[in-house]
């Protein structure tokens, strides 16, 4: 149930993403809420990802889904 709401949450930060020529994906949700994602397209490559990924995505997911610790890139 927790991977489902968080899929969702990713759903709704995907189109902003998109609009700059990027996009994420969910890889995985470990133990003590902690998310993977892996950005791609024009996020994967650019030098603000990190900002992107900690300020946008994570600020978002948390918010929504306080059960949830951090947001880590895929490696």
């Amino acid at each position: 149930m927790l991977e489902e709401r968080v899929r969702k949450a990713i759903e709704e930060v995907r189109p902003s993403l998109q609009a700059d020529g990027g996009d994420i994906e969910f890889v995985s949700l470990e133990e003590g809420g902690k998310v993977t994602v892996r950005l791609t397209g024009a996020c994967g490559s650019c030098p603000m990802a990190t900002f992107t990924l900690k300020q946008g995505v994570e600020n978002y997911i948390k918010k929504v889904i306080p059960e949830i610790s951090e947001v880590n890139q895929a490696l």
